[in-house]
């Protein structure tokens, strides 16, 4: 018997022996679910089971849901009603698999299959693998610190019995693995990404040195900004806020650039970012995938004009995990620190701007529902950046992916008056160019990825 298929025989013999599977937190940290109970937490005695209760039904933040409620009421309207109880309720939330192209993995798709996963992008030929199967991942100068081996947190979630009948009907396309395949606005991706229509997440595996894992677990509206950002083989690529490694393992997933270089300044997730690179990549590509130690803010000042594609994932106030902060005092601090943020962000967005060469892209993105950490610091850097240009993503991913995610045009100001997000572009100069600002997934029920802002953004040649 394969390793995948021992991982996943044990994983099977644990969902059906437990009264009630767990959540524990996903491996990225921008779509990071709360604890909420560990294995060795579940034997046996009544007492253990009342705890794991208590901790399943851990409670949100209050300083933070009332100030979700007084903002998202206003930004997103009706919308926001149907949002909130996705994200008040973690054991509904669904998880991807993406696969690593170069590792072999017909056994994990098979596993995937038979559980009801299904491939949700259109895909090419995968590449042939590049070298071994070992990789030590290149440091740059700036790269401080030594690598500590991690491994992700496994979790595993059964759907409940008689809560995602909905789910079924609106992920329903799922089942048509080929047959339904969107049709993005460019060209077929290599990358190859399993999601499932109800809450089940496939276990993680651990870490092994010199050896490359199959698959990484993730919220697979994650995938949006790289898909937008359209890596193309032989490119140079900036991931300017890195840690803790998703979205670079996507863009590698995608294509193989001339140069990617990770850039994280914080010395841990720096640490933890050169580990899930060297997790997933072969040594054949350490001259291609470098780390770097720069501050973001100053990076395009350092590096101006140097690459064709640039992505700006920005830390922001990430609903999912600070709704679920340790306690109201960690709450009420984290507020505090959300008004800064547009500010850090802008600045990170006009770097990435001077980083990109002339006719390249950028794409800024967070994992917030925040108007004022996603439209309006896209339209303030642009007003301040008169070479460059917003282009839209309707278009090209919010309506051909809109089977899979819950899509939403709302701008500051103009909240949403239906429980649906609309999915017709808007006709005429004004709403145009506000669809032009960024796309925004908004968590809803059978269809619980995100929250996920994105906006494309061209430097005029």
């Amino acid at each position: 018997m394969s390793p995948v298929r021992q991982l996943y025989s044990a994983w099977r013999i644990k969902r059906f022996k437990t009264e009630k599977l767990t959540l524990t937190a996903p491996s990225c940290h921008c779509h990071s679910a709360p604890r909420v109970s560990q294995p060795h937490e579940r034997k046996g005695s009544a007492n253990n089971k009342e705890t794991k209760r208590q901790k399943k039904e851990r409670p949100s933040c209050r300083p933070v849901l009332d100030l979700f409620d007084q903002q998202y009421n206003q930004e997103l309207g009706d919308l926001w009603a149907s949002a909130r109880s996705v994200l008040l309720e973690p054991q509904t939330w669904q998880y991807g698999v993406m696969l690593n192209r170069f590792a072999a993995v017909t056994d994990v798709i098979q596993c995937l299959q038979s559980q009801g996963f299904s491939r949700f992008l259109p895909q090419t030929e995968v590449p042939t693998l590049l070298g071994d199967a070992t990789s030590p991942v290149s440091n740059s100068k700036h790269l401080t610190g030594k690598d500590s081996p991690s491994s992700p947190p496994c979790i595993s979630k059964c759907p409940p019995d008689d809560s995602h009948s909905h789910c079924v009907s609106a992920s329903h396309a799922l089942s048509q693995d080929l047959q339904s395949e969107p049709s993005l606005g460019w060209p077929r991706s290599s990358l190859q990404c399993y999601i499932h229509p109800h809450p089940l997440r496939f276990p993680s595996q651990a870490h092994r040195p010199g050896q490359l894992k199959q698959y990484y677990l993730l919220n697979s509206a994650s995938l949006l900004p790289v898909l937008a950002l359209q890596v193309r083989d032989g490119e140079k690529v900036l991931d300017l806020c890195s840690a803790p490694g998703g979205k670079a393992l996507a863009i590698m997933q995608c294509a193989t650039p001339e140069l990617l270089c990770c850039n994280e300044p914080d010395p841990n997730r720096r640490d933890r970012l050169a580990k899930t690179l060297e997790s997933f990549l072969p040594r054949s590509l350490h001259s291609k995938v470098i780390v770097s130690a720069q501050d973001g803010q100053c990076f395009g000042q350092s590096e101006a004009a140097t690459y064709d594609k640039v992505l700006v994932d920005a830390p922001c106030s990430n609903d999912r995990s600070w709704l679920y902060s340790c306690s109201s005092q960690q709450g009420e601090q984290r507020l505090k620190e959300r008004a800064r943020l547009p500010a850090l962000q802008a600045q990170l967005l006009s770097s990435a701007l001077s980083a990109v060469r002339p006719g390249g892209l950028v794409v800024y993105s967070t994992c917030t529902l925040s108007n004022s950490e996603n439209y309006a610091v896209v339209e303030a850097v642009l007003n301040d950046c008169p070479e460059a240009e917003p282009e839209d993503l309707w278009e090209q991913i919010a309506v051909p992916l809109s089977q899979y995610f819950a899509f939403s045009h709302a701008h500051p100001g103009h909240a949403q008056t239906s429980n649906k997000p609309s999915l017709q572009p808007h006709k005429g100069g004004v709403s145009s160019y506000r669809h032009r600002l960024g796309i925004l997934v908004v968590p809803q029920p059978g269809k619980t990825w995100g929250p996920m802002f994105l906006s494309l953004i061209r430097k005029r040649a």
